[in-house]
């Protein structure tokens, strides 16, 4: 059989040089560099890879960024004649010492680790240490809806270290505002992002002492254009919808209440609708306003059918009364009296008009229909249809109450007049 001669293990003979070359095993990495003295300087940049979401319901956000740190440690300093830095994955982090920096008021956090641990490692030969991690965090974010959907929203990303204070641990941006980088492709499908900076200081902790605090800040502003679409449009035509009322017989009860009440549960469904989007607040927010006042418009439209009815049953039932007292037909030569109520047509009222009043109605039945005097004369045919047809359109147009009038005018002005209010003080 073929003898095969042992190649040569050059991994392991460079994994051996390369914990000689840094000296892992020779110093206690439980300790931050410089123990005992002066704060060590920690500088930090990110890079925000995408802004994935934001959440009303829950008032958090979702970042994806790259978190890199900078720091000098001597214990990792390593003789070198051109001067280039070790590059190493996340098996060293284990080894060395490493910043214990944390996002406060996170809810989830975590390291991508697909296909591997993304972190990297990079030390250079007299000592300064690069240390930069891949990380999705999901943290709180204070929203103020009180004027939603016409608001702008101001969340941050607060990094701090967990066990160092500002005695040990110096944390700072390495570059200032420039330590904040942004893809130019990050976008939302709600908000316009308006403005990433970065701010510092300290925070206090009653039980164990200040600590440097770094913010990512970001402004958010929200489209107008969704919600425009999905809730102002159809609240503002099913207003306008509920006015039609106004220009309906108030004889065609059915119509009107039917109209009134399809407006006022439409209006109901779009404020659930929007309601159901959003958190429970203790406040009123911009676009309660504007659902329920326009709910009130609908509401009133309804009652105001309700009192022109009442009011035009009240007027009839004193006509009613006056009638009875002192009848209508004495005094009118060759005239006959007919009841018509308003769904005979013309042909019917030809027909019946030979007929007095107490030959066509019941007694018991004159209290159930409308009284229309016709004075119909010995005149041809083609003559007496143009007489009735005059008399019933007179009839349609008095038919109109005087609050159906006012109405066409003072609903629709009043609620121009409510919207030139509401943009101008929340747009």
């Amino acid at each position: 059989s073929p003898i095969y001669r042992r190649n040569h293990d050059v991994t392991k003979t460079w994994r051996g040089k390369t914990e000689q070359l840094l000296r892992v095993d020779d110093h206690d990495f439980s300790m931050r560099p410089a123990f005992g003295g002066p704060a060590i300087p920690v500088g930090v940049d990110v890079q925000v890879e995408s802004l994935d979401s934001i959440s009303e319901v829950d008032m958090d956000f979702t970042m994806t960024l790259y978190l890199r740190h900078y720091w000098k440690d001597e214990r990792l300093s390593f003789p070198s004649t051109n001067n280039k830095s070790m590059t190493f994955d996340g098996r060293l982090v284990k080894k060395i010492w490493v910043p214990d920096v944390f996002f406060v008021h996170s809810k989830r956090s975590f390291i991508h680790d697909t296909t591997t641990e993304n972190i990297m490692l990079r030390v250079f030969p007299d000592g300064h240490v690069l240390y930069s991690m891949r990380i999705t965090v999901t943290a709180m974010c204070n929203m103020d809806f009180s004027h939603f959907p016409l608001d702008s929203q101001t969340c941050s990303l607060e990094l701090e270290s967990y066990a160092y204070t500002d005695e040990d641990l110096m944390l700072y941006w390495k570059n200032g505002n420039e330590s904040l980088k942004t893809d130019e492709k990050i976008s939302l499908s709600q908000f316009l992002i308006q403005k990433f900076h970065t701010t510092s200081r300290l925070a206090f902790y009653s039980s164990t002492g200040w600590y440097n605090r770094l913010y990512i800040n970001f402004t958010l502003r929200r489209h107008i254009f969704f919600f425009l679409l999905q809730t102002y449009f159809p609240a503002t035509l099913m207003v306008m919808l509920s006015w039609v009322s106004f220009w309906i017989d108030h004889r065609a009860v059915p119509a009107r209440v039917s109209l009134g009440i399809t407006t006022v549960l439409t209006m109901s469904t779009i404020i659930t609708g929007v309601n159901a989007s959003m958190p429970r607040v203790s406040y009123i927010k911009a676009v309660d306003i504007y659902l329920w006042v326009s709910f009130v418009f609908v509401f009133l439209s309804v009652l105001e059918y309700a009192a022109v009815n009442y009011l035009t049953t009240v007027q009839e039932w004193k006509e009613r009364k006056l009638r009875e007292r002192s009848p209508c037909t004495g005094g009118i030569p060759h005239s006959k009296t007919m009841m018509l109520d308003g769904n005979y047509s013309e042909f019917d009222a030809n027909s019946l008009s030979g007929y007095t009043r107490n030959q066509m109605v019941p007694e018991e039945e004159k209290q159930e229909k409308i009284i229309v005097h016709l004075a119909i004369s010995n005149e041809s045919n083609p003559s007496r249809k143009r007489g009735l047809r005059g008399h019933v359109g007179l009839r349609i147009i008095q038919n109109t109450h005087a609050i159906d009038k006012y109405s066409r005018l003072v609903f629709p002005g009043t609620y121009i007049f409510f919207n030139l209010i509401y943009w101008s003080v929340f747009s």
